[in-house]
């Protein structure tokens, strides 16, 4: 390892389903299964450690509900089945991801949008954040390179390919954050856009410069790579950022309160398990079906995030959309119009 990871990261991707990926559930008797059957897609990543570990520990069980979890990378996807606007053979009723997308896609149904099959690449949905997932702590996402990279600082990378996994996403929010408190506009570089899990391929390769890898990637990448950390992302604007959370759809949320009250009853109990046991976030990590699970070495390195509970924040999430505004323009979107926090 090139260095000890005290802390274990926040995972910034946003929500596709991974193909061939086989839903987890947590389960209880048959009669209960069918009406209280919930399909949640979460980011296999350590920011969603509360949420597995309600998992695997039993808490959504207990809570009387049979949680369906499906992987997923990119937010996008599962906000727009969510909203119920694409055909779909498994309705999303919950998803949790990076706090952007879900911005995003309020803004645009706030605007009219919507998505359909033949405009699918729209992203849009009237949602609640209801839960908060992780909060950014340093060493929690880093900017890398590989070992033999001529770059030492971020003003080395002018001019060269930064790889990222989305366009305006939590990791781009970030990496320009870091470039700002440089003195670099975003301009001074390129982006390239790579899902998570080939990111370390694409520095591997040379197709990016420098790749930006949250937890678990960074580790992993440490350990068989030997790559760098040239920059942590913690930093200017984006210092203890928020990064994930948990969103419904309104109509969902108005439609089925009881369900929901009881899903976040037990995710704040996994919550504040993941908040106040590295062993629980390791051992829910290693629980994630292959190839989603760690090993034990892996989860033993990780950095670690802060996992908050209980009411969303709203000054802590207008944090992001200030920051999407400084970094991709718009007018300024008040948080506090997502932030209802049903079943609280």
């Amino acid at each position: 390892m090139a260095h000890y990871r005290m802390r274990f990261a926040a995972a910034a991707t946003a929500v596709v389903i991974l193909p061939g990926a086989i839903a987890c559930s947590s389960a209880i008797s048959a009669n209960e299964a069918e009406a209280q059957s919930l399909n949640v897609a979460v980011v296999p990543a350590v920011d969603s450690a509360g949420f597995f570990i309600a998992l695997y520990d039993g808490l959504f069980r207990a809570a009387g509900l049979n949680v369906h979890f499906i992987p997923a990378v990119s937010s996008e996807t599962e906000i727009n089945l969510q909203a119920g606007q694409l055909p779909m053979d498994n309705p999303v009723d919950i998803s949790c991801g990076a706090y952007p997308s879900y911005i995003q896609a309020q803004q645009n149904w706030d605007r009219g949008q919507r998505p359909s099959p033949e405009h699918p690449a729209v992203v849009a949905a009237d949602l609640d954040i209801i839960a908060e997932g992780s909060i950014m702590l340093p060493g929690a996402q880093g900017l890398y390179v590989m070992p033999d990279s001529r770059a030492r600082n971020l003003q080395d990378l002018r001019g060269k390919t930064i790889g990222v996994n989305a366009p305006g996403n939590i990791l781009y929010l970030l990496v320009a954050a870091a470039l700002a408190d440089a003195g670099m506009p975003v301009s001074a570089v390129r982006f390239r856009y790579v899902p998570l899990p080939m990111m370390a391929h694409a520095l591997q390769t040379g197709e990016v410069a420098a790749a930006t890898l949250p937890e678990p990637f960074a580790s992993q990448a440490e350990e068989s790579l030997g790559v760098i950390q040239l920059a942590d992302l913690d930093v200017g604007a984006t210092t203890s950022f928020p990064v994930q959370g948990c969103a419904v759809t309104r109509e969902w949320a108005q439609a089925n309160p009881q369900m929901l009250a009881a899903f976040l009853r037990a995710y704040e109990q996994g919550q504040q398990l993941a908040d106040g046991s590295r062993r629980a976030v390791e051992r829910a990590m290693e629980m994630l079906p292959p190839p989603l699970g760690v090993t034990p070495e892996v989860a033993a390195v990780m950095a670690l995030d802060s996992y908050p509970f209980g009411p969303v924040d709203q000054v802590r999430l207008q944090r992001v959309a200030d920051v999407m505004r400084q970094f991709l323009g718009g007018p300024r979107f008040n948080v506090a119009e997502m932030t209802a926090n049903p079943g609280h």
